[in-house]
Formats: C-alpha cells, sequence, structure tokens
C-alpha cells in the first residue's frame, strides 16, 4: 500500500473512533459543548471550514483516481481472461484490480464518514443549545409558578385580615390592593402560559433533534455493517492470494 493509501486508510480509523466517541452514551451533548468551548478548538474553529473543505477535495480527487483504476483494470482484467493468457499475468491483473478496488472503498468510506462526522459535531452542537435553553425554560417555569403562589397567599391572607372590619376607607384599600394584586396574578398567569407555550416548543425542537440523531446513528450502523462486509473481502483476498 502506497503512503497516500496508508494515510487515507488511517485516517478513515481515526474517522470511525471519533464518531464511536461521539456516539457514547454516557456522554452528554451538554458535556461535548463545553469541550467544544475550549480554547484549543476556538482557535480551531477559524480554519475549520477551510480545513474540512480542503479534506473534502482530497478526498474526492482520491476517490475518482480509484473510480478510474478500478474502471481500467476491470477492462484489462476482462480482455486477459478472455485471451486466456498466462496464469502469473492474470494473478497480476487481479492483484492490481483488488488493490483499486481496496482504494476505492478507503476513499469512498472516508468521504462518507467525513461529512457524517461534521452532521455529528453540528447535531451535538445543537441538541446542547436546546437542552441548555429547555433548563433555562423550567427555571422560569418555576419561578412564575412560585411568585404566583406567593401573591395568591398574599391575597388569601389579606382577605381573612379584612373580612371583619366594616370600615369604608379600609374597605376601598382593600378592594384597590385586591385589585392590584388581581391584575398582578392575571400578569402572572400570562407569563407563566408564555413560559409555558416556550417551553413546549422547545421539548418539540429537542424531539426533533433527537430523532436527526437516532437517524444518523442508524446510517452509521449500517455503514459499519458495510465496512465490516468489506473487512471480511479483503481478509479472504489476502488468504488466496497467500495460498
Amino acid at each position: 500500500m502506497t503512503f497516500q493509501w496508508t494515510a487515507v486508510a488511517a485516517f478513515l480509523y481515526g474517522e470511525i473512533g471519533v464518531i464511536l466517541v461521539l456516539c457514547l452514551p454516557f456522554i452528554s451533548p451538554l458535556r461535548w459543548q463545553k469541550i467544544f468551548m475550549f480554547p484549543l478548538w476556538s482557535k480551531m474553529a477559524v480554519f475549520w471550514n477551510k480545513m474540512f473543505l480542503t479534506i473534502i477535495v482530497l478526498l474526492i480527487v482520491l476517490f475518482l483516481d480509484a473510480v478510474r483504476e478500478v474502471r481500467k483494470y476491470s477492462s484489462v482484467h476482462v480482455n486477459e481472461k478472455a485471451a486466456n493468457v498466462n496464469s502469473s499475468a492474470f494473478d497480476h491483473i487481479q492483484m492490481k484490480l483488488f488493490r483499486s478496488q481496496r482504494n476505492l472503498y478507503l476513499s469512498g468510506f472516508s468521504l462518507f464518514l467525513w461529512l457524517v462526522l461534521r452532521r455529528t459535531v453540528t447535531l451535538l452542537t445543537q441538541l446542547a443549545k436546546e437542552m441548555a435553553s429547555h433548563a433555562a425554560l423550567e427555571t422560569q417555569v418555576n419561578d412564575a409558578t412560585e411568585a404566583a403562589k406567593k401573591y395568591m397567599a398574599e391575597n388569601e391572607r389579606l382577605q381573612e385580615a379584612l373580612s371583619g372590619k366594616g370600615d369604608s376607607k379600609k374597605k376601598v384599600s382593600t378592594d384597590a390592593t385586591e385589585e392590584k394584586l388581581k391584575e398582578e396574578i392575571e400578569r402572572l398567569k400570562a407569563e407563566l402560559q408564555k413560559t409555558s407555550n416556550a417551553f413546549h416548543k422547545a421539548k418539540t425542537e429537542g424531539a426533533a433533534v433527537k430523532k436527526q440523531s437516532e437517524s444518523l446513528r442508524r446510517e452509521y450502523d449500517h455503514l459499519m455493517k458495510e465496512f465490516e462486509q468489506l473487512q471480511q473481502r479483503l481478509n479472504k483476498a489476502e488468504d488466496k492470494k497467500d495460498l
């Protein structure tokens, strides 16, 4: 295996390892967001888009070169087989074809996993933001509920304290206080309803992001099955070559 394809294979194995770590269930998206907020990642974020596009271009070039090699040796393989040449030349062509197919799978899977890795990081970041927003909304809802209960308790105490007194001035003052408290309660109820609606909206968006993450995980499992099949083919071909 040449240097460039060795580098592509190492890059592919690195991608698989990173994606497996990102998919670990006991590491929450909020913790990943804290890791992404490290100063080192902040410095790398400036060059992230350029690096991503550069690697995409390199992998596409290698993938197209592998496709060309596969087509080249496939046609030669058919011609040599039809010509009934000696076995050593036929085995050499077959070895070239196998290597070109191996390079095709390496570059193709590397390109695909590179896109999957970027999408996974994006989904983790979005999910972490939604979880933080969800926690903030829960805090607001709890605070608004506690404030509403407090004002309602004060209103009840005032009503009990002023229930037996018939002084008109105090009654007018009590009525004004009650009206003010009612307005304040209505305002708090409106804020509570608004906060509750925002909470349900954030919960719905979080469920959508979770659904996208599950879909991405299923795609990754499917890719791993294909990679295992390719590895088995590779091992069989090497065993056949050794024989």
